[in-house]
């Protein structure tokens, strides 16, 4: 069942659910090509396909060599607490459709938030001026694409009210005050979003999408002998109202308590080159700045990325497996088709420690000669896609996490990370750890917290000399930001060695 967009946006500020209706079927000569679960789509957005198709006529009628309407309304909520009360609320919704015209590698673009024939067949005329020879375009039949399912939900966010909410948020506030007696604040929030994504191209591929998002989590604050120190612990899936538990509750404020404590211990090691263990799970950080960002195939077909001569190159070690994966169940990172229509897949990005492949779009897709990976992504109707990352990790390795630390004599041990970045051209890189362990003569020893790692992304690839067997997603609040925009993603790892990085700590 789908809620038509009248009824989606008069709902959106109540507290109650709303109705979930049947949408009528569009009468239509392409009726016949039509599924059900299309026409509930053309209905949302209350579009016909001869409306879509006299939009991509005049998308192209300035000898365009393709062009696709991206159509989008998302409802966006969230809730905030701070001492002891659930104090800021928030709700928004965003509806419009953006009209993209490439003409080899260049791209032409406008948007409206109006979907009426005037509006769009306005913003289609202006996205065509990037091609200037006349053209006579025949629209081609529809060709419907049914998007895979990767997050099916029992309970939709639409159909949530404020009260449903609201309790769960005042438990992990309840439950992190509970845990430990030098608890002085908590921050706690739960955003939700729901959105609806129609795609239409040039080519005839009508595919749609529907896309929820649930981030929870809790800051923890604490004070011992005069020191304050703070801590989080985040959630963040593709997943419905069903997912929040008690259970759920329990783990975040545990972790965010145990991670806050921890800090009180801790010091900073001796700043300088050293080996460095990248625990499992959220150091996948390392593969999203030092390495994924400079895989996307926008940078190699610009020649502008470290590795845009490297492909078919061996760039680490044998057992090293790196992929961008746009399947996996309900994770934030995704989707079930990408932004420009494509099936999404996973994507050996390094194979057998061999460069296997890019991240793409449909661009450098076409500019390599390959097919989309399902990579193009964008942060709304109002923006181009690009080759964006998704979840992004390196599968096991033949180690053990104890022989790995054992292996080290000097150097430290990082886990929990707050952000990062890379410059592309020279492939260097950054990120900020918030707390991990000194490793001294093969053991874990003094906690280390606020500590900067910095290296080169090939050369800490290539370093990587250890790597265990239990991998692990992190699936925290990551977002990835790029050309001023912003998308979900996840990332993991297995604990690797990687042999020298630099540390910025003590001096």
């Amino acid at each position: 069942m789908n809620v038509d967009r009248r009824s989606f946006i008069k709902t959106s500020g109540m507290f109650a659910a709303g109705s979930i209706v049947f949408p009528p079927v569009i009468q239509s000569d392409f009726d016949k090509q039509i599924s059900g679960s299309v026409k509930s789509y053309l209905d949302h957005f209350e579009v016909s396909a001869e409306m879509l198709q006299k939009v991509i006529a005049a998308a192209m009628s300035k000898g365009g060599d393709y062009a696709d309407l991206f159509f989008e309304h998302k409802k966006s909520n969230s809730l905030g607490l701070e001492d002891g009360k659930v104090n800021r609320a928030y709700s928004n919704i965003d509806f419009g459709v953006g009209i993209r015209v490439l003409k080899g590698d260049q791209t032409g673009f406008a948007y409206s938030e109006t979907i009426t024939l005037d509006a769009m067949l306005n913003a289609a005329k202006m996205a065509a001026n990037i091609a200037n020879s006349k053209n006579s375009f025949n629209p081609v039949g529809l060709k419907e694409k049914v998007p895979s399912n990767y997050y099916s939900i029992a309970r939709k966010w639409e159909d949530v009210s404020v009260e449903d909410k609201v309790p769960f948020v005042q438990k992990i506030n309840d439950k992190v005050f509970s845990l430990d007696e030098k608890v002085i604040k908590v921050n706690a929030f739960l955003s939700d979003e729901t959105s609806y994504v129609m795609f239409y191209n040039s080519e005839g591929r009508l595919t749609y999408d529907y896309r929820p998002m649930i981030s929870f989590g809790a800051v923890c604050i604490m004070q011992k002998d005069g020191k304050i120190e703070n801590s989080y612990a985040a959630r963040s899936f593709r997943k419905g109202f069903e997912w929040l538990t008690d259970d759920l509750v329990d783990e975040l404020a545990n972790e965010a308590v145990d991670r806050t404590n921890i800090l009180f211990e801790a010091t900073k090691p001796k700043a300088g080159e050293m080996p460095v263990v990248m625990g499992a799970g959220g150091s996948g950080i390392l593969l999203h700045e030092a390495i994924g960002h400079t895989f996307e195939a926008d940078f190699n077909r610009k020649g502008t990325s470290i590795f845009s001569d490297k492909m078919g190159k061996k760039v680490a070690e044998s057992f090293v497996n790196i992929i961008d994966d746009g399947t996996l169940e309900s994770n934030r990172g995704s989707i079930n088709v990408d932004d420009e229509g494509n099936d999404v897949q996973k994507t050996y990005l390094v194979k057998d420690g061999v460069l296997n492949s890019y991240i793409h779009d449909r661009i450098s897709a076409e500019y390599y000669g390959v097919a989309p990976t399902g990579n193009g992504r964008r942060e709304s109707f109002r923006n181009i896609p690009l080759p964006r990352m998704r979840a992004t990790y390196m599968e096991m390795g033949p180690h053990s996490k104890d022989d790995i630390i054992s292996n080290v004599d000097y150097g430290v041990f990082v886990d929990n990370f707050s952000n990062g970045e890379v410059k592309i051209g020279a492939g260097d890189f950054t990120f900020f750890v918030k707390s991990g362990y000194l490793i001294e003569k093969g053991k874990l020893t003094q906690p280390i917290k606020d500590i900067n790692i910095i290296g080169n992304g090939p050369q800490a690839l290539a370093d990587i000399t250890m790597a265990a067997s239990d991998y692990m997603i992190d699936n925290g609040t990551w977002t990835c930001g790029k050309d001023g925009q912003s998308v979900p993603v996840t990332c993991g790892l297995p604990t690797v060695l990687v042999k020298k990085l630099t540390v910025g700590g003590a001096i």
